[in-house]
């Protein structure tokens, strides 16, 4: 994980170069990352993504696909959000606009996404057997149904940001 302030006000997960996937922890060894064969490996499938958040299939489950930019991403989970760095001049200055962005925000890719509890944000080329302390970060999401929306904000000339939001479905 990365910290961008001392202390940092939270964690965020990086990539190498590719999309970060949501992997529920129940089926987290059943995401095989680069390491599958051919164009259908997972992190294939995860390269293919077009939006900013898609669901695939692994497992008995669903993975969420951050897609669009290999950004930067942590999870606010007092707003219930993905946060994906695109541009600012420092964490706060980013952290600071997400809850009017969120109030304001062009939402768009509605999807129900069922998760059966706890899920691990990661690089996609990774397999999920083998996410280390330093790559990954734990998300204790209640199980159940979730709708998910995406949007880009950009709350200053100098800040942009996208957003993941996980609405609980009753």
């Amino acid at each position: 994980m990365a910290r961008y302030a001392d202390p940092g006000l939270v964690d965020w997960v990086e990539s190498g170069g590719g999309p970060l996937v949501v992997v529920p922890a129940a089926v987290l060894a059943s995401w095989e990352g680069a390491d599958g064969e051919g164009p259908e490996s997972d992190y294939g499938r995860a390269c293919s993504v077009v939006g900013y958040a898609r669901l695939v299939a692994v497992g008995s489950s669903q993975a969420l696909v951050l897609g669009d930019e290999p950004s930067s991403t942590a999870f606010l989970p007092e707003h219930g959000v993905f946060v994906r760095w695109v541009a600012a001049e420092s964490e706060a200055d980013l952290l600071g606009g997400v809850e009017a962005a969120m109030k304001d925000a062009d939402w768009e890719g509605e999807q129900v996404w069922e998760v059966p509890g706890p899920v691990v944000l990661f690089d996609s080329a990774w397999p999920g057997s083998e996410v280390e302390p330093d790559n990954h970060m734990r998300v204790d999401l209640a199980a159940g149904r979730y709708e998910l929306r995406a949007a880009l904000a950009q709350p200053h000339s100098l800040t942009t940001f996208q957003l993941v939001r996980l609405l609980p479905l009753r």
